[in-house]
């Protein structure tokens, strides 16, 4: 072969491979990705990354035993070898009862892809435009007073194209692209060093904020910062940062995920129809929003995606599932299933909207009094059975409605099935997210500071 067959060609004949193999069901998967990305560093460039590659994975079913290959060989017989070692695999497997492909009947049917616009056709850059921006980012990082160095800057692309194919008759693929850029400045020197970034991505290139405005807002926020230290400890209002807040409610949706629901690890269960939020507050999965980075027509085993209340009115609505973790739990799949090349399905959210609040960011901090302003979170300690929370943050200590001085090195904790009912959220989601959720006030966590 001295042309790459098509993505769809591909999985037709690893089909076609499982079926001789003696297969009884099969889905087969195609990707073909390429991805650029520029590294520079005072001033120069420091690192320039290219790959362009097509990934192929197969899902073998004898009865309730399933096996999965993957390999990055596109000829016929490697295809043939990958089937057969799969089918073998199947055999050994251990019968897993809620193992299986869709019924045609709820294959997706008729989706638009292009009303997704998920693809900004023809806009690869070049490497030299990508240095550009970087270089560009970096010098703007670098003039905000109070940045002492710049840690790095990076301008990317990325494009991938997925088909998937099973011998239920399904047959379905797209193409998203990506343009990113990012910053991260420092302030201070020695031990007196904190930093703080600015990273944007969007699936067209137009819609990328200037090089310059991320720059600026990455040095802006890392000189914000100098002079940080512990706050206090003791049992304060907490309220989320834009740029935090989704983590808050993440943990919220690793709770609703079917596969722990079923593995009964989820400090959810026996929750559905309870309120976890506020009244008022829903949280909607909308799969079908454009210029979107998480939207999908169809779900990773061909079922249709739809729009729909994960917490509804401020009440568990729905688990989110796959086929397998609905099968275990005796319920219907919420077309929620993801997947890759190596591995069978798994259940995922796309895009999740939280209703938003009336007020600001500004005008919450003023009616918390004196608090905490969390802007970023590392390290994660949840337990999951019980939700417990605790995590280490930074962000401002606030006193009378007003940011006093940066603080760092704090733990926050608190349990999620008290703090959720309590959330109060700002208006300040940003539209062009996957996860659009605004600042979000926690009524009181217990901080170990100073």
């Amino acid at each position: 072969m001295t042309d790459t067959p098509s993505l769809e060609t591909l999985t037709q004949a690893l089909l076609a491979a499982a079926r001789r193999a003696g297969a009884e069901a099969a889905d087969a998967m195609a990707v073909a990705s390429t991805s650029l990305s520029i590294d520079t560093r005072a001033g120069a460039l420091e690192q320039a990354e290219r790959s362009e590659g097509t990934e192929i994975g197969l899902r073998v079913l004898l009865g309730r035993r399933q096996a999965c290959v993957s390999g990055s060989d596109l000829r016929e017989e490697t295809m043939a070898t990958m089937a057969e070692r799969a089918v073998a695999m199947a055999r050994l497997a251990p019968e897993d009862p809620h193992c299986g492909l869709a019924d045609p009947a709820q294959l997706a049917q008729g989706w638009d892809v292009a009303a997704l616009d998920l693809a900004d056709i023809g806009s690869e850059p070049e490497a030299a435009a990508l240095q550009e921006a970087a270089l560009a980012c970096e010098a703007a990082a670098a003039a905000v007073p109070g940045v002492s160095q710049i840690e790095g800057t990076t301008a990317g692309f990325g494009r991938t194209r997925i088909h998937l194919a099973a011998t239920n008759g399904f047959s379905g693929g797209y193409t998203r692209t990506g343009h990113m850029l990012s910053a991260s400045a420092i302030t201070g020197t020695g031990t007196a060093m904190d930093r703080d970034h600015c990273y944007e991505h969007r699936i067209y290139a137009a819609d990328l904020p200037t090089p310059e405005e991320v720059g600026t807002r990455a040095g802006t926020r890392a000189a914000a910062r100098s002079g940080a230290r512990k706050p206090p400890s003791g049992r304060y209002p907490v309220l989320y940062d834009e740029r935090a807040a989704a983590s808050l409610i993440g943990h919220l949706l690793g709770a609703a995920n079917g596969a722990s629901v079923a593995r009964g690890s989820s400090w959810l269960i026996g929750r559905m129809g309870e309120a976890i939020l506020p009244a008022g507050l829903s949280l909607t999965e909308e799969p079908h929003c454009t210029r979107i980075p998480g939207s999908r027509p169809f779900d990773g085993e061909g079922l249709p995606t739809r729009t729909s209340a994960i917490v509804e009115n401020g009440r568990l609505a729905r688990w989110v599932l796959d086929l397998a973790s609905a099968r275990k739990l005796g319920l219907e799949s919420t077309g929620n299933a993801a997947r890759g090349t190596s591995a069978p399905p798994s259940p995922s959210v796309t895009n999740v909207t939280l209703t938003p609040g009336t007020a600001s960011r500004d005008e919450l901090l003023r009616d918390m009094g004196t608090g905490l302003l969390v802007t970023s979170l590392i390290g994660s300690t949840i337990n999951p059975n019980t939700g417990d929370y605790s995590r280490g943050a930074s962000g401002f200590w606030v006193e009378n409605g007003a940011i006093a001085y940066p603080v760092h090195e704090c733990t926050i904790a608190g349990n999620l099935l008290e703090m959720l009912p309590t959330l109060v959220p700002a208006n300040d989601a940003l539209q062009h997210k996957s996860h659009r959720i605004p600042s979000l006030l926690v009524e009181s966590l217990t901080l170990a500071g100073a």
